[in-house]
């Protein structure tokens, strides 16, 4: 059984769990290796403290299961079969009694599919199992830090590309395109999320979405993007300007740049992930900007694009070595436009290491 399997049937003994029903495919691949997509199919690991865990997915991702490195039992089901019935019967054979504590993805498992379980047992009680899970995926191992660093320098590579298409008159959608384009032409194996870019006063939206919107002179010009690498992601945000900035936007960008430097250099094992959020938030507050800072200063990045920890002012837990999280602060301002800066950190013994490089100081784009 892997060291991730061990530790996760460790937290089952700690708890008092007969055993955990995953089937959030990211967890499902944490544990397993195997990378589906269901859709609304069943994709089920369960994992007991003291008998052999096994796989259930539909019958044409077998094969793929089988070839992912999963070392143990992978059952397959057709369409016309029910699957809840072959998992109930597969943990009668594990275990006999018939009150039981279940571990279960309390965020993502739907309702039916909970009372799905709760129909199997006479007495049952749900756990989450969210903590000890997200306990082994905050720590990053090498295999999963060499991943995240390569799609970290996708993710710059794709900011280069960005910022060598800015021309005026040219839409955000056709940046996005253009970025795309050159990823796909390097096998990119996927985006982390939307790629969003912005221009003017869409620059406002934190969450904006990319629209036919040309580029003017003395725009705001934000990227935020990601790549995927092995299942991992990327993220990061850069702002430019085309053609001339104003005093304004030259204060805007340079109390975010300040903001950021801040929360990073702050960020070491021991120190409380609030901390992280109040070095740049007091910053940006200082200069003016308080109102206009609108987000969480980060998140946790690896398999999922927002992953634990939240990195917000009232998360008293610690940081540790081995976490990967983003610093992401910003200044959204309506009819001026909004300027973010976003970098992925890995937590190291020694302090933090931005895994993105891409250049920070103001950009004017002639």
């Amino acid at each position: 059984m892997s060291q991730r399997l061990n530790n996760f049937t460790n937290w089952l003994k700690q708890n008092d769990c007969s055993f955990a029903l995953l089937t959030e495919p990211k967890n499902v691949f944490y544990f397993t290796g195997f990378m589906c997509n269901p859709h609304e199919r069943l994709l089920g690991l369960a994992i007991f403290q003291d008998r052999e865990p096994f796989l259930i997915c539909p019958n044409m991702e077998v094969s793929q299961a089988q070839q992912s490195g999963w070392q143990h039992l992978i059952i397959g089901y057709n369409d016309q079969e029910d699957p809840w019935e072959i998992v109930h019967n597969r943990i009668k054979e594990r275990i006999t009694t018939s009150s039981l504590k279940i571990a279960i993805e309390m965020d993502t498992l739907s309702y039916t599919r909970a009372q799905k379980l709760q129909h199997m047992f006479q007495q049952i009680e749900f756990l989450a199992a969210e903590p000890g899970v997200n306990q082994l995926r905050n720590i990053k191992d090498e295999t999963e830090l060499n991943s995240l660093r390569e799609a970290a320098k996708l993710a710059d590579f794709a900011i280069d590309i960005g910022a060598g298409a800015i021309k005026k008159g040219k839409t955000e959608k056709a940046l996005v395109a253009e970025i795309e384009y050159e990823l796909k032409k390097r096998g990119c194996e996927g985006m982390s999320f939307a790629t969003t870019i912005l221009t003017g006063d869409n620059t406002a939206a934190p969450h904006g979405h990319p629209n036919d919107r040309q580029i003017h002179e003395g725009d705001f010009v934000l990227f935020d993007l990601g790549v995927i690498v092995d299942g991992y992601c990327s993220d990061i945000t850069r702002t430019f300007v085309y053609k001339h900035v104003s005093d304004e936007q030259q204060k805007i960008y340079e109390t975010v740049l300040k903001a950021e430097e801040a929360a990073i250099n702050i960020a070491k094992p021991g120190i409380e992930i609030g901390a992280v959020d109040r070095a740049a938030r007091t910053l940006i507050t200082d200069a003016g900007y308080g109102d206009f800072f609108t987000h969480r200063i980060g998140h946790g990045l690896g398999l999922g694009i927002h992953e634990a920890p939240s990195m917000s002012s009232n998360n008293t837990e610690n940081l540790q070595t081995g976490m990967v999280f983003t610093i992401e602060p910003g200044i959204y301002i309506p009819n001026i436009g909004g300027v973010r800066i976003e970098d992925d950190i890995y937590l190291g013994e020694n302090g933090s290491e931005t895994l993105t490089k891409y250049p920070k100081t103001l950009q004017i784009i002639d």
